[in-house]
């Protein structure tokens, strides 16, 4: 299939405080004062109006020798199973081969809030370094949250096979480099949702995900 764009409407967004609370380092037992608490609904208010979420995805057929052991969702891969391949990238990595155990398909996903929010950010570092933090973490679950919406996108498409779709993998973790952004950025229209690769393989604007997601 071809890349599709999603633009989701910010009404779809709700901020979820007990999430920035984590990000922010509190317990459930320990949740944060009534001050804490309402610099976060600031900082929400704040970023909701601020961001400009956008996201692109595409689905490509997998050609790799991992196979499912029994169609058991949760395989595990064989040390000499490490190869994943997909349209011209072939990926060496133990990790993602086990993260894609049995699956038919995968999605490459790129998602962004936009550079609206890290100057957002910018703006407060300096004058206010505890609001600037509380916005980070904000920016963080919006993010996810982005992302999620993004990956109900592919199960409904998913569904209509009679399939499922694995949690998310991105590059960065276990033994997949970011180098394995640079494909990300070649095979989808990252900048086209205003997203830039930088030379030290950081994105730009920072709140921005890549994820591989496996169809099985």
């Amino acid at each position: 299939m071809s890349a599709t764009f999603l633009f989701p409407d910010k009404s779809s967004f709700s901020p979820n405080f007990k999430e920035v609370a984590r990000y922010l380092g509190y317990r459930r037992t320990t949740p944060p004062d009534a001050d804490v608490s309402a610099l976060m609904q600031k900082a929400a208010s704040e970023m909701l109006a601020a961001m400009k979420p956008q996201a692109v995805f595409e689905i490509f057929d997998l050609d790799y020798p991992v196979k499912p052991d029994n169609d058991k969702e949760n395989t595990v891969v064989d040390s000499v199973e490490t190869t994943v391949s997909f349209a011209d990238v072939t990926l060496h990595s133990r990790d993602l081969a086990r993260n894609l155990a049995g699956c038919k398909r995968v999605a490459l996903l790129a998602a962004t809030i936009g550079p609206q929010v890290d100057a957002l950010i910018r703006r407060h570092s300096s004058l206010d370094p505890v609001y600037a933090s509380i916005l980070q973490a904000t920016g963080a679950m919006f993010i996810e949250e982005l992302v999620d919406l993004v990956n109900d996108e592919i199960k409904k498409i998913a569904a209509t096979e009679v399939l499922k779709t694995k949690p998310r993998y991105s590059p960065g973790f276990g033994d997949v480099t970011l180098e394995v952004q640079k494909d990300f950025f070649r095979l989808l229209p990252c900048t086209r949702i205003g997203l830039t690769l930088m030379d030290t393989l950081i994105m730009a604007p920072e709140k921005s995900v890549t994820a591989f997601i496996g169809i099985y």
